[in-house]
């Protein structure tokens, strides 16, 4: 996740110019990436070339608009910007929730739920891991709830997603 201050995430878009004092807004780039920034960036300049153009791209800016634009532009691609950015912060509210449930799984629950999602049956499991049945089916149970899942089709298809 980004952070920035005091443990609170940084929100938005950042919009540059190429040409800013002290800094250049490729330069502030880089500082805000060297920062685990890694917000929409979009550029605006009247002294662009292609090569600055392409660098910026590579390291992930979402757009360089060259002056002069249209008001309506502007605000059209800090609107898109602001939609990828929003989409951003859910995958990754979506990602620590999935790495959170995972961690909430004993090492035994951990064990049964590979076996599992690899399309194993209770008693080849219970086989596999000296234990009894009735214990794979308590340790399943487990893991289907903890992870919100209802089948072993679904299980697998959560591990991937993860």
């Amino acid at each position: 996740m980004r952070w920035g201050g005091r443990h609170q995430p940084v929100r938005g878009v950042f919009v540059l110019d190429v040409r800013m004092a002290p800094m250049s807004g490729l330069q502030l780039h880089e500082a805000l990436l060297g920062l685990g920034l890694r917000n929409p960036v979009l550029f605006l300049s009247g002294h662009g070339d292609i090569p600055m153009v392409v660098e910026a791209l590579k390291k992930g800016a979402f757009d360089f608009l060259e002056k002069p634009y249209s008001d309506n532009t502007l605000v059209d691609r800090i609107a898109q910007a602001l939609a990828v950015e929003a989409a951003s912060v859910a995958d990754n509210a979506a990602a620590v929730e999935r790495q959170a449930r995972l961690a909430s799984l004993s090492e035994r629950e951990r064990e049964v739920m590979q076996r599992v999602a690899a399309g194993k049956l209770n008693k080849v499991i219970a086989d596999e891991l000296h234990i009894a049945v009735r214990t794979v089916e308590v340790h399943r149970a487990r893991v289907f709830g903890k992870l919100g899942v209802k089948s072993a089709a679904e299980l697998a298809g959560w591990l991937a997603s993860a």
